[in-house]
């Protein structure tokens, strides 16, 4: 039955009368009929609601279609299917067959509107080439539903669906191709919330999805085609093959993007952060965020986009953002444009992440109608790059969704080279959007009023719904892939097609011409005047000097560049706040039923709080958010299961045990507004990190934390690392002092769980980027996480978060690590003096989990002659602090001891720095021995027996003096 169902050919022919009947029946009382066909004509119900006369003919005609041999009827003519064949009453001009045949018509006809509805995007006129025609579907064929030639002129009744009581087939056919197979392919149908479809249906109906623009419209739209297509003319003149991406092909993105910002303004919008990759984005610079062209041409020159005292790196012209305040209609909206790196859709959710944090400082968490994302993309990159999925994942969920993203595809119809089927599997690039029901809008780019208009319906769309919605411009590059390039080795029909297109702005002269709304002559006039005021910038920008850099304004206003050497900041918290905070954080409120579990890990907490001793990993931490909050910075922190904690150690969220309601202690602190927020974030690496990164660009005055799982799994990240954390500040003068939680430690758990690649981070530093910390106490790692929000300026944290020391007996601090006069230490000493310093014979300098394993082992040997010097800060490498240790010890050799293999962990990043700062105290030891793991492959054995007998090698090694280090001395060689 369903087969047969799916396959609407059945409402042809014979089938017909029945199919009738069932509906008539389905209308009446759905339980009537078999339920594959309630499913059926359930799913067209939303276009024929209202028409319950459809079966029964016009509202004019009298009822009695029967099929022979249906329930209650006779075969043999008696009853009513007898009395429907008899000959129609006398003084009634319409007989069952009459009945019958205006029943069917009606349901043919929804049956054909529903099609184009679903289907007429396949039909519509939407490549500018013309390459490929459209390939309509059969469904939009009327002799599919049964229709013949004989039957396009007679009048069938449709109740109003596409506005009209009785229309003929022709009329119906007119007016569908104008609404779905235009300049403007529709799909909308696979949305599952009824009044949002209603809503598109509705729209793009009522008008036959096209706006009649006033003259002065179609004056503003060309004239921002000319805008565009001069910019991009002039500079392909004046730098002959230089790369710039250009827009060329693509001119009606700019109008496009002006009215978003026109209609929004008038419905709330107040802000915009744009990510978008490099084809157009000098045009939309300079024609959108009003970027002065004397300054891209200074770029072009060579020359910095910022003051040469401000420092970086820069980055090349197409990467670069900016900040712009726009006003339409005496209303103002502040728009940014995100730097964007080669990676070009790793941007998406790094604006999303902005606009979050952008909505929360406007007071837009609620309603989130202020503050916009608009991201564009290229087609190739949109149907490619799995960080697009990702990035839609965010579309609903609690901790991320920001009311609704406005996507712009400028669709070329290939990438770099390679054709649309080679590098996609579907239709459109557009259909990974279908995951989050986002409608679509496919629109012929060399049609500027067709693109100006869905663009006015995807804003109008955002701010009722608070939705993503997707418009894919169709178009071509000019140039091929830069303007460098030969696009003809490759595809030689595409673009001898393109060499005799005109442009979008000639064809759109030549339309407004025809109907009188410019004269002749009047578009050369504008594209003369816009020529000139770009060769008027040109001169301009030979001599011209940025004045200022735009990165430490609006809610970076205060802040500074690094400075200082020991930067340890404001960390320390009076004894009593510490005190009472922790109390606080371990009442659970009245009638809650707490797990009896977590009951036992928070009286252990309360017990430690009040007797200032025994503070572990996540009590510390708790102290830290906690006295951050009643300070008045805010604290949000996400990843996978955050909330409890990979290993069950955090418990920030409670949950009660009868109801499942979610108890928060750290928002119980009473601080106004509640700033805490822990999301357990969805699994992946990728966007929710860009997301964290993006929301703490925009937020300098929240802890921003991103945790991963184990550490490792942030190698599914690393672009984000690689492309915005590591490199940002230098490239794009923007700060972010994001933290990165990433468990690290060696405990026979595998290759998967045991590294975070703490080589990688400490590779990726230099120029002061970016901070790393491998800690040994939770004192150390609350001032650290302090320090990140009590300073003047903002670094990125990388942290090797413990494991096992979370719950080790050795790993706890006391209040008064915390409390006035104590901050955080970058090296750390042996709080016992086991000997004189001159009789030290050997001091090992280590970081985190294996400084335990150390001190166990020494402690069970009664070793005396063996210091330990902690490094908690690798990088900025604390080389003063270093140097003022080991100066006590002129006549010890020195160890770098680690649990990672040789070819990771921290050796071959302190190896010379180490090495540096003994050669200049001039002492014994002129160079560290190695003691740790083997060079290797895979990060860590699968095996635990063999973990534990590397481990134990390694301590013993470390441990060794003299003639035992034999093997240590060959691996510094090494």
């Amino acid at each position: 039955m369903a087969t047969v169902v799916s396959d609407q050919s059945f409402l042809s022919g014979a089938n017909a009368p029945f199919i009738g009947e069932l509906y008539e029946r389905f209308l009446q009382d759905p339980a009537q009929v078999d339920e594959s066909w309630r499913d059926y004509f359930a799913d067209l119900h939303d276009d024929v609601g209202l028409v319950q006369g459809d079966v029964h003919g016009p509202s004019w005609a009298s009822r009695g279609n029967r099929v022979i041999g249906g329930t209650g009827e006779a075969a043999d003519g008696s009853g009513p299917v007898a009395d429907a064949a008899k000959p129609a009453a006398s003084g009634d001009p319409f007989s069952d067959s009459d009945i019958r045949q205006a029943s069917l018509d009606s349901l043919r006809a929804i049956m054909l509107i529903r099609a184009y509805r679903i289907r007429g995007h396949l039909k519509a006129k939407l490549d500018p080439l013309g390459l490929e025609p459209p390939t309509p579907h059969p469904e939009l064929d009327p002799a599919h539903y049964g229709f013949t030639e004989e039957d396009w002129d007679r009048p069938i009744f449709i109740n109003h669906v596409l506005g009209l009581e009785t229309a003929t087939l022709r009329q119906i056919i007119e007016l569908l191709d104008r609404t779905y197979c235009g300049s403007i392919g529709v799909e909308f149908m696979h949305m599952q919330d009824p009044e949002q479809k209603a809503w598109i249906q509705e729209r793009i109906e009522q008008i036959r999805n096209r706006t009649e623009f006033t003259e002065r419209g179609k004056h503003t739209i060309l004239e921002r085609l000319t805008a565009a297509e001069t910019f991009e003319q002039f500079l392909g003149r004046k730098y002959v093959g230089t790369k710039r991406f250009g827009l060329d092909g693509a001119e009606s993105l700019i109008p496009a993007l002006e009215q978003i910002l026109k209609r929004g303004t008038q419905i709330g919008l107040e802000e915009v952060v744009i990510g978008m990759s490099h084809r157009g984005r000098l045009n939309v610079l300079c024609n959108f965020l009003s970027k002065p062209f004397r300054a891209i041409i200074s770029e072009f020159l060579g020359n910095p986009a910022n003051p040469e005292d401000v420092g970086g790196s820069g980055d090349v012209k197409y990467h670069m953002g900016v900040s712009a305040d726009r006003e339409f209609d005496d209303a103002n909206v502040h728009l940014t444009l995100n730097a964007n790196p080669s990676h070009l859709e790793i941007v998406n959710p790094v604006v999303i992440g902005r606009v979050r944090a952008k909505q929360a400082q406007r007071n837009d968490s609620s309603n989130r109608r202020k503050v916009l994302g608009i991201l564009m993309h290229g087609d190739a990159a949109f149907a490619g790059q799995g960080v697009v999925a990702e990035t839609f994942a965010f579309s609903d969920l609690r901790g991320y969704r920001t009311g609704g993203t406005i996507h712009v595809i400028v669709n070329n119809q290939i990438g770099f080279t390679t054709a649309p089927a080679f590098s996609r599997s579907s239709p459109y690039p557009t259909d990974v959007a279908k995951m989050v029901d986002a409608p679509i809008f496919h629109v012929n780019g060399d049609d500027p009023e067709a693109v100006v208009h869905v663009a006015r319906i995807a804003i109008e769309f955002r701010q009722e719904f608070g939705v993503d919605v997707v418009i894919d411009m169709f178009c071509y590059r000019r140039f091929g892939h830069n303007e460098g390039d030969e696009p003809m080795f490759t595809q030689p029909l595409m673009y001898s097609k393109i060499a005799t297109q005109k442009t979008t702005r000639q064809l759109y002269a030549e339309q407004l011409e025809r109907e009188g709304v410019i004269k002749a002559g009047e578009a050369e006039s504008m594209v003369k005047e816009h020529d000139d005021n770009l060769n008027s910038e040109f001169e301009a920008g030979l001599n011209y000097k940025p004045n200022k850099a735009d990165w430490l304004e609006g809610k970076w206003s205060g802040f500074t560049k690094a400075h200082g050497d020991a930067r340890r900041g404001e960390t320390s918290v009076d004894k009593e706040i510490l005190r009472d905070v922790g109390m606080k954080l371990t009442q659970a409120p009245d009638g809650f039923s707490m797990n009896r579990k977590l009951k036992r890990v928070v009286e252990q907490r309360r017990k430690a709080i009040e007797s200032g001793e025994g503070i572990d990993w996540a009590n510390a931490e708790s102290l830290a958010f906690g006295t951050l909050l009643v300070q008045g910075d805010g604290v949000r922190l996400s990843g996978q299961d955050s909330g409890r904690g990979t290993f069950s150690q955090r418990h920030s969220v409670w949950i009660d045990q009868n109801t499942e309601e979610r108890h928060i202690p750290l928002n119980s602190l009473g601080t106004d507004p509640l700033h805490y927020e822990v999301i357990d974030s969805p699994l992946s690496e990728a966007s929710v990190l860009g997301f964290e990164y993006g929301f703490s660009q925009a937020e300098p005055n929240i802890l921003t934390l991103w945790e991963a799982q184990f550490g490792d799994f942030a190698n599914g990240a690393q672009v984000v690392v690689d492309q915005f954390i590591s490199s940002g500040e230098h490239k794009w003068l923007r700060m972010s002092g994001l933290v990165m939680l990433l468990p690290h430690g060696y405990e026979g758990q595998g290759p998967e769980h045991s590294s975070a690649r703490l080589e990688r981070y400490l590779q990726l530093c230099g120029e002061d980027n970016m901070q790393v910390v491998y800690c040994t106490t939770p004192a150390n790692y609350f001032h650290v996480l302090r320090r990140q929000q009590r300073r003047d300026f903002r670094k990125p944290l990388i942290v090797m978060s413990p494991k096992s020391l979370l719950r080790h007996k050795l790993c706890v601090s006391t209040l008064d690590d915390m409390a006035e006069g104590t901050s955080f230490h970058r090296v750390m000493y042996d709080n016992e003096v086991l000997c004189k310093d001159k009789d030290v014979k050997r001091v090992v300098i280590c970081s985190g989990k294996v400084y335990y394993d150390l001190y166990e082992e020494r402690a069970r040997r009664g070793q005396t002659d063996v210091f330990f010097l902690r490094l908690e800060q690798l990088y900025p490498f604390p080389r003063k602090a270093l140097m003022e240790e080991l100066a006590r010890f002129p006549q010890a050799e020195v160890v770098w001891c680690q649990e990672e293999p040789w070819n990771m962990g921290a050796w071959s990043f302190v190896d010379r720095r180490i090495e540096s700062v003994l050669v200049e105290l001039d002492g014994a030891c002129k160079r560290p021995l190695y003691a740790g793991r083997a060079e290797a492959a895979s990060p860590a054995t699968g095996s635990h027996g063999r973990h534990v007998r590397e481990q134990e090698a390694l301590v013993q090694e470390a441990l060794a003096v003299g003639e035992e280090m034999s093997k240590g001395s060959r691996y510094a060689a090494e």
